[in-house]
């Protein structure tokens, strides 16, 4: 099942159904809600718009959907987007409200601005737990979609579908009273014959970052990760699909980022035969007029489908289930102390729940391996693959629903 089917009124629709925007739009702003018809009995959506009428999951739902149910998502708690629900991250109806650790500007210094002295002392508020960049940007990635993979994605993920689907779950998403649709930047899929008109539109989008009042807003770009080169004081950072706008770096910065994520880099060059996609999240300012610095960075490791991945270990197994042609997810770290909590991935074609894989590598720390045996030990067992031995077949897919 990749499709939805919905009851509206006591009517099963089709998405292809002609009469489906008129039969959203009679229930719209409405007590009725449409049902999802992947389970028996239904599961309650409600509608939206947005360009056009859309039947939407209901918040804390997607565990009752089918696993091949689009609308479909695991508890939060098979991934570390569960240590975040309720505090960083609340949701409600048609909006999603987050809590970073970061500022969205900086004053002059490098402060962000706000700040509260000792002998100036206001309201005390119980302290919240705010997510990282890495974490903003896995939240992405996954309000997108692109941590789930079926065969009908084939070929079909590139850059301008990144763009599109990233900048979209951007919308309705606000963090620190901002929206951050007006604050991210996703490269446009380049072509030599568009590259004018692309770059006024980066331009435009990147206006935000003009200072005032002594303050220097910060932006989000997402994109992957092409080189660093040396330059008078410091760096530039090329993405991928900005081959006119590099980032800039101090030393110091560039220094800590190649050190922090080694791994990531280190990825490229490593004897797996398959594309990898290093990932980078940067928050930027404007050092000058269209001359973008660096503030704060995050580099994340992707597959060739780009999907988020934890290392290079769990390649292999993203590889088999793609050529598989199989129906999966991949829980996200976020901000968990440990990706190795998790399952490695979840097969949504196996039966009514999801089936939950996982990977041991020899080069697990000890805190990763006894992270992994204590989740199997809890889950009874399962699919389990040590990357020193072959893989073991894959379970069996169940067959189609209509």
């Amino acid at each position: 099942m990749d499709h939805l089917r919905l009851s509206i009124r006591g009517r099963v629709v089709q998405p292809d159904d002609p009469s489906l925007q008129d039969a959203l739009a009679a229930v719209y702003e409405t007590p009725e809600r449409p049902r999802c018809m992947c389970v028996p009995g239904g599961v309650e959506m409600y509608v939206a718009f947005h360009r056009h009428y859309l039947a939407k999951r209901m918040p804390d739902t997607g565990s009752q959907h089918h696993p091949a149910c689009p609308s479909f998502e695991p508890s939060p708690q098979t991934s570390g987007l569960g240590e975040l629900m309720g505090d960083a991250v609340v949701e409600s109806d048609d909006a999603v409200e987050l809590r970073v650790d970061f500022a969205w500007s900086r004053q002059a210094g490098g402060r962000a601005p706000g700040g509260r002295t000792d002998d100036a002392p206001g309201e005390i508020e119980a302290p919240r737990r705010g997510m990282s960049l890495r974490a903003l940007a896995h939240f992405l990635f996954e309000r997108a979609g692109f941590n789930r993979w079926s065969p009908a994605m084939a070929g079909k993920r590139s850059q301008g579908v990144l763009h599109k689907y990233v900048l979209r779950a951007a919308e309705q998403v606000t963090a620190k009273g901002v929206v951050l649709g007006e604050r991210l930047y996703v490269p446009e899929q380049f072509t030599e014959a568009t590259r004018a008109e692309a770059a006024q539109r980066r331009r435009e989008r990147l206006g935000v970052l003009r200072p005032h009042d002594g303050v220097a807003p910060l932006a989000m770009v997402l994109a992957e990760f092409k080189a660093a080169e040396s330059c008078p004081g410091g760096y530039r950072v090329w993405l991928k699909h900005m081959p006119d706008a590099p980032l800039l770096a101090s030393i110091k910065t560039w220094d800590r980022i190649a050190r922090t994520y080694a791994a990531v880099l280190e990825a490229r060059d490593a004897d797996h035969g398959q594309r990898v996609r290093p990932l980078m999240a940067a928050l930027i300012r404007a050092r000058r007029e269209h001359t973008y610095e660096i503030d704060t960075a995050t580099l994340l490791l992707a597959s060739e489908q780009w999907i988020p991945v934890e290392g290079v270990h769990e390649l292999p197994l993203v590889q088999a289930l793609v050529e598989a042609g199989r129906h999966f997810l991949k829980p996200l770290r976020y901000d968990a102390c440990c990706g190795a909590t998790f399952a490695n991935a979840l097969l949504l074609d196996t039966g009514a729940v999801p089936l939950p894989l996982h990977v041991i590598s020899p080069f697990m720390t000890p805190r990763e391996r006894e992270a992994k045996a204590a989740t199997l030990r809890s889950a009874g067992g399962g699919w389990v693959w040590s990357t020193d031995e072959p893989m073991p077949a894959l379970p069996p897919a169940a067959p189609r629903r209509a």
